[in-house]
């Protein structure tokens, strides 16, 4: 979702070395057309705020780590319409990405800070610390573990006041649909919170059917 530039202010056991190619476990709540929606936390040191979110799956290909989709915020003040964002998302499957991001102005240091945010990444800390995490194997594994990229905005210009330059470390839940991120850009509010539910229609509350995505 795009935020406003401001000045800086108990899991599963865990899998084996990877002995070969892996992807994420299927999910069928991390599909085409699947859709989600909550808020993201997008508070400074001057204002609690939040905004409402809801995102919808436009592409999947585990295969390849990689999905995209479309983030609709619904409520930012100084937008007088839901502003609309198309991202791609990196799945880290130690296989196409690994847990250190290596672009995006993110270091290692920033990268092992966001993903310690997560309880699920608690049994990859050391082996990440390490190497990366490249040799575990993430297949079995309850949670996915991925970044989002937005890429243009959909329905606003890019002279809105809003920045997309960042982007979100995310994890997955293959058991209920939730998911939980945070937000990085050295420019916007650090560790915004983004928190979203599976919603059992996949067009459920919304739509973007008037939104046309080169």
């Amino acid at each position: 979702m795009p935020v406003r530039v401001v000045e800086s202010s108990a899991p599963s056991q865990v899998s084996g070395a990877n002995s070969g190619k892996t992807s994420p476990p299927a999910c069928t709540l991390l599909s085409v057309g699947q859709a989600f929606s909550g808020t993201q936390n997008v508070s400074s040191l001057q204002k609690d705020e939040a905004w409402r979110v809801n995102v919808c799956i436009q592409g999947c290909d585990l295969e390849h780590g990689y999905l995209c989709g479309t983030m609709e915020a619904l409520n930012v003040p100084m937008a007088d319409t839901p502003v609309v964002t198309f991202w791609e998302g990196e799945i880290v499957d130690t296989t196409n990405y690994t847990f250190f991001t290596g672009k995006w102005e993110a270091t290692p240091e920033d990268d092992k800070k966001h993903w310690d945010k997560f309880p699920s990444f608690s049994p990859f800390k050391s082996q990440v610390e390490f190497d990366g995490g490249k040799n575990l194997d993430l297949s079995n594994y309850p949670y996915i573990f991925m970044r989002w990229k937005e890429q243009y905005f959909v329905n606003v210009g890019t002279d809105c006041g809003l920045t997309i330059a960042g982007f979100y470390y995310v994890c997955f839940s293959c058991s209920d649909g939730s998911i939980s991120g945070f937000y990085y850009d050295p420019n916007s509010s650090p560790f915004q919170k983004l928190e979203l539910k599976s919603t059992n229609d996949a067009r459920s509350g919304f739509s973007f059917s008037s939104y046309e995505l080169q």
